[in-house]
């Protein structure tokens, strides 16, 4: 052998599986299942199967299985063996917990974000928040509003310039869409935020940090009223077993 001349076994190309459109298809099927989760399309508690979401998706197995383990990996469904997957359900301790972090974290993020976060986005995204959309579903205005409010309250996470902080309120507003879609969707209403929004931007263009934290504790504390009773009005109507609670148990 001359061994000037290159090794055959070097120039023969190695065969490669393109794993990356699989993969692609994998998020996409775990993008649509997740929001139609967030949105309470596929209800807390429902039982789904990957025969069912693969005709409902349009999506083969490997997409569907990438979409449920992810999903499983979040909290958001479980795996019943020979039953399909769980929907993970809501309860009255899902609201108290998201909230007891909102109300500690976002106040603190407000105040960190204070002369660094961009007021003009705000105001387009405080303003997204109160387009009515008539012409829509009000499953579909809520996902707006969702939407817009979601973005509102992470311009704020991301000023605080604490990547930390930003991710753990991302998940924490994911799981707050759950919970209005829950509440506020079957009790056929849409949230109001009142004018706590421009409060807050009122508070950041004057330069007050203190007065933006104090803002954001008042606007949680008081959503989180209005969803308590909206989760607990939806969930007796599904017949859950709930403990009793008086309306001024719920504001506490």
């Amino acid at each position: 052998m001359n061994y000037n001349d290159p090794d055959p076994r070097m120039s023969t190309p190695v065969a490669t599986s393109d794993t990356s459109a699989p993969i692609a298809r994998g998020d996409d099927a775990y993008e649509r299942i997740r929001r139609d989760v967030l949105s309470c399309k596929l209800m807390p508690g429902s039982t789904v199967t990957e025969s069912q979401l693969m005709t409902d998706y349009e999506i083969g197995k490997t997409s569907c299985r990438i979409a449920l383990v992810r999903l499983a990996h979040e909290g958001f469904m479980r795996s019943l063996p020979r039953q399909g997957y769980r929907i993970t359900p809501i309860t009255l301790k899902d609201v108290e917990e998201v909230f007891a972090l909102r109300v500690q974290l976002e106040p603190l993020a407000a105040r960190l974000a204070c002369g660094r976060v961009d007021v003009e986005l705000l105001k387009r995204l405080e303003a997204a928040c109160r387009v009515p959309h008539p012409e829509r579903a009000l499953s579909a205005q809520i996902d707006v509003f969702l939407d817009a409010n979601r973005e509102f309250h992470l311009a704020i996470a991301a000023a605080s310039g604490n990547e930390r902080l930003h991710r753990t309120l991302a998940s924490l507003l994911d799981e707050m869409s759950r919970l209005v879609a829950l509440g506020f969707g079957v009790q056929g209403t849409k949230p109001e935020i009142k004018h706590d929004h421009n409060a807050m931007i009122d508070a950041f263009i004057a330069g007050d940090g203190r007065r933006a934290e104090t803002i954001a504790r008042r606007h949680i504390e008081t959503f989180q009223t209005m969803t308590m009773e909206k989760v607990y009005a939806s969930l007796s109507s599904a017949g859950a077993s709930l403990p009793l609670y008086t309306v001024a148990e719920l504001r506490r």
